[in-house]
């Protein structure tokens, strides 16, 4: 390997822990700011995809294969349909977070909204890898 490549390694090497702790950040802050699920699954993912890009494919499946990530996707759907299902187990209607918190609703409106949040997070970082990993295992003609 050349050493540009290495370079390139090093620095990546560097800058994933960063995206990957931006990712939870915009995760975990985004009921508070501009962010959330979606956002925090996509700079997620772009870790793996830049892993990818200097480690090599067959290197970011070892890490994450591509059924984890199918059934990151599975997992990610039914946190947020189970939060729904929740809330009407509850006696409220579908996603209505208020119900989780009888004392305090609008605790219940955090707790919930944090779960949903989170399963579109899972959701579209495994969407997000498993795209990836399809078009970058795709042979050149």
């Amino acid at each position: 390997m050349s050493t540009h490549g290495s370079i390139v390694r090093i620095g990546a090497k560097m800058l994933i822990p960063y995206i990957m702790l931006l990712a939870l950040y915009v995760q975990f802050h985004g009921d508070y700011g501009p962010g959330g699920g979606f956002q925090a699954g996509v700079i997620f993912a772009a870790a793996f995809i830049l892993y990818a890009l200097t480690h090599g494919l067959k290197a970011t499946k070892q890490v994450i294969s591509p059924s984890i990530a199918e059934k990151l996707i599975c997992l990610g759907v039914l946190l947020y349909a189970g939060v729904g299902i929740a809330s009407m187990a509850m006696g409220g209607n579908f996603l209505e977070y208020g119900v989780f918190d009888h004392h305090d609703p609008s605790h219940g409106q955090h707790t919930g909204l944090l779960l949903i949040e989170l399963g579109v997070g899972i959701t579209v970082f495994a969407v997000m890898l498993t795209i990836f990993y399809n078009f970058a295992g795709r042979g050149r003609s």
